[in-house]
């Protein structure tokens, strides 16, 4: 039996093991964190992050400083525990009915941060702002199947879609499918027909359900949460988080150092020695699912040529990045999805490092000797590394690049708008299934903030995409998925980089701390030792 089929074997027992049990047990517990000798339930945890949140509104933006704070106040009706397998949260249990009608069944001792109700109708209030034109929501995409959510009772609520999506549960549980108190929903709707911008009221005080309570945000500086005493599991351990921007890797480090911070995050590869390496501090690695590439806008010359795209793939030497910059921490890429993600094609044939090819690939496109043009990055480490040592090897092709350094969420919304011509970017399949590694990214409906900042528009690749969502056959979504990353070797809208190694710098005292593949970091039972 191939490994395509035994893995498809593997995917038929899951799906077949959720329509029969449902996941109806309670999420575990991890008794291990909360039994740390010497934890502290009292602590102040602060957490050194490079970049500021976006937005607190799960449904206003896609970004992963924003998620990491959102997931501590918010809760999802599915969550995923640290092997990216569903379990329950808000929903006790779910169900496929027929092929287009999934059933959940909610828990009916959950209140919100405002003491309102968390129910059915809570649910069809927050599904219906995602899919609604006037908010614009960029996590759309990740329900635009769902074409009615009907009450069936307080605790029980179905989601029709407009065809058989395999996938629900999972993009359930994606940081864009967090529950919003329906109250303030109603008050954002309220301030919008007063001419404010949607999210306004939720992200100036975003209300949820989570273990943790917004307390405030100093836009640029830090954001606070505090303890949800009132939480419908175990409370958390701490008494509140902060969540501080320091943007430069050598002040984080300092930070850790210091203690004034007890956790930093990302660490880079270059300083994981120097944490190894001082008392008090530690390394925590978390294998991901996430891909760093280099996107290219597809709409400008000479990106648009597939030739030049192919021919810059060729001339970067993948290895030479990963082990000069990220120090061993990751893996070369072939295609969008790393291993591990359901729909990952092993067999995938990546475009291999050929300067002569490439050079032969410029002159067949007509740029002998090369162009120039800009390359855009954020302020993390990596990320200009990258970009200047891309920089270096393309000047051997005669292309001469300009490094342009923008704040992140500018770059955000900038390279949503089309205004960049190379970044240097990454995504993270959150979802554990290769519908949400590319239909964000590549299908001709999610160009710009959704997603696709390459605006590639290919019909063929469009219907790849549109079928395997909408088939229910596993079989037959792992050769979609397989056609759909052949199809993505050939019109190189990437440079397909590395998928990494998470890296966080952490103090010995901090105990009970995990990180999802996902990147995002799980607080519930963390703990500082006195």
């Amino acid at each position: 039996m191939t490994t395509r089929k035994i893995l498809a074997a593997l995917i038929v027992t899951f799906v077949f093991s959720l329509l029969l049990a449902a996941c109806a047990s309670e999420p575990e517990e991890n008794s291990d964190s909360n039994s740390e000798e010497g934890g502290s339930q009292d602590g102040d945890l602060v957490i050194a992050s490079q970049a500021d949140a976006v937005s607190l509104d799960p449904h206003a933006t896609n970004d992963t400083p924003s998620a990491n704070i959102r997931i501590n106040i918010f809760d999802n009706l599915v969550t995923q525990n640290e092997d990216m397998e569903l379990q329950p949260a808000l929903a006790e249990s779910w169900e496929q009915v027929n092929d287009t009608t999934w059933e959940f069944k909610l828990r009916e001792d959950v209140t919100f941060h405002d003491g309102s109700v968390f129910n059915s109708n809570v649910v069809k209030a927050n599904i219906e702002r995602i899919l609604d034109p006037d908010i614009g929501s960029p996590v759309a995409f990740m329900y635009d199947m769902i074409t009615e959510v009907q009450v069936v009772d307080d605790y029980t609520v179905r989601f029709k879609t407009e065809y058989p999506f395999a996938p629900l549960p999972a993009h359930l549980a994606h940081p864009g499918g967090q529950m919003v108190s329906q109250e303030l929903i109603e008050e954002d709707y309220a301030a919008m027909e007063n001419g404010e911008d949607p999210s306004n009221v939720i992200n100036s005080n975003p209300v949820g359900t989570g273990p943790f309570k917004f307390e405030n945000w100093q836009t640029g500086e830090s954001v606070k949460l505090v303890k949800n005493e009132g939480y419908w599991q175990e409370p958390a351990m701490l008494n509140s988080v902060t969540f501080k921007v320091v943007s430069e890797d050598l002040t984080r480090i300092s930070e850790l150092s210091t203690g004034d911070s007890h956790i930093i995050t990302p660490l880079s590869p270059s300083d994981v020695a120097e944490v190894e390496n001082t008392d008090g501090m530690k390394v925590q690695r978390q294998e991901s699912s996430s891909l760093a590439y280099i996107g290219f806008n597809m709409e400008k010359e000479p990106f648009d040529d597939m030739r030049v795209r192919q021919a810059i793939s060729m001339a970067i030497n993948k290895e030479e990045i990963i082990n000069g910059i990220y120090e061993g921490a990751g893996i070369p890429a072939k295609g969008p999805i790393a291993p591990g993600i359901f729909g990952y094609d092993e067999q995938l044939n990546g475009l291999e490092y050929n300067m002569e090819e490439a050079r032969a690939l410029l002159e067949e496109a007509g740029y002998p000797d090369g162009f120039s043009a800009t390359i855009w990055t954020n302020d993390d480490r990596q990320r200009i590394d990258t970009a200047t040592n891309v920089q270096a090897q393309l000047a051997e092709i005669g292309i001469d690049l300009e490094v342009v350094t923008i704040e992140w969420g500018a770059m955000l919304d900038q390279t949503a708008n089309g205004e960049h011509e190379m970044m240097v970017f990454g995504w993270t399949t959150v979802t554990g299934d290769a519908d949400n590694g590319m239909y964000p990214l590549f299908h001709s409906e999610n160009v710009g903030s959704a997603g696709n900042r390459t605006f590639t528009v290919d019909k063929e690749l469009d219907s790849y995409l549109q079928e395997a969502r909408q088939t229910a056959d596993p079989e037959k979504r792992l050769d979609l998925y397989s056609k759909t990353q052949e199809k993505l070797v050939e019109l190189s809208p990437f440079v397909y980089l590395l998928h990494q190694e998470y890296l966080l710098g952490v103090r010995d005292e901090v105990k009970g701390l995990t990180q999802l593949p996902t990147q995002l970091l799980q607080l519930k039972n963390v703990s500082l030792e006195e």
